[in-house]
């Protein structure tokens, strides 16, 4: 179980595991210099830090950092891969918290999105704004394939009804989603320069799923 204090423990009770803030100790310095990079991720940016203020911000000489890293982008894929895994988890969680409602479990998974991204900024920056590829190694393609595939069976559930002829693909349905999960995030959630909202994030992803689910469908219209 997470400790009492993890953030992803106090999204509705999620069984996830949490990234917990530590400094180096022997035999964790791999992790050690994740844990710093994500903080310099979260501040600074993707590319506002170097290696050698990773080193330093974990308590160890530059030259150790290649034991474990081959350079920069290295060090970010694998803050990017921990970060796809605790997101696969939660993402995992919401679409079961839902169950038996296909309906349910699809807004659960892009309310999940909105979550994560809040509570883990530099593992979202490090995922989706860095620049590096989820092909970058098998691992990170792996880890963000079962995010995504989280996403594809909810909407593949939640549109078994309709006629094969007419029915999206389920990957369509999910990327949509995602897109519009994703562009909340980056223009309402994330407290980016002049873009203001009256409306809660939470609020404006609620109706814009609803917006898109009555459009094929999958929801009967307001009255």
């Amino acid at each position: 179980m997470p400790p009492p204090n993890c953030p992803i423990r106090r999204l509705q009770g999620a069984p996830t595991a949490c990234m917990s803030k530590r400094g180096y100790h022997h035999g964790n310095l791999r992790q050690a210099l994740v844990d710093a990079a994500l903080d310099l991720i979260r501040d600074k940016g993707p590319t506002g830090f170097t290696l050698s203020e990773a080193a330093k911000q974990a308590g160890v000489t530059p030259a150790a950092v290649y034991r474990h890293f081959e350079g920069r982008e290295d060090l970010i894929a694998e803050a990017a891969a921990q970060g796809y895994g605790i997101f696969a988890d939660l993402m995992e969680y919401a679409y079961n918290s839902g169950q038996p409602s296909a309906l349910a479990s699809f807004e659960a998974t892009g309310r999940a999105y909105l979550a994560f991204a809040r509570r883990y900024p530099g593992h979202y920056v490090a995922m989706f704004e860095s620049g590096i590829s989820i092909n970058r190694t098998p691992d990170l393609a792996r880890v963000a394939q079962r995010a995504r595939g989280v996403l594809e069976k909810a909407a593949g559930d939640l549109s078994k009804h309709i006629p094969a002829a007419k029915r999206p693909p389920p990957q369509m349905v999910s990327a949509h989603i995602w897109a519009l999960s994703h562009g909340v995030v980056e223009l309402f959630a994330r407290a980016s320069p002049g873009t203001t909202s009256p409306f809660p994030p939470e609020d404006l992803l609620e109706t814009g799923i609803g917006i898109y689910l009555r459009g094929l469908g999958l929801i009967p219209p307001d009255i």
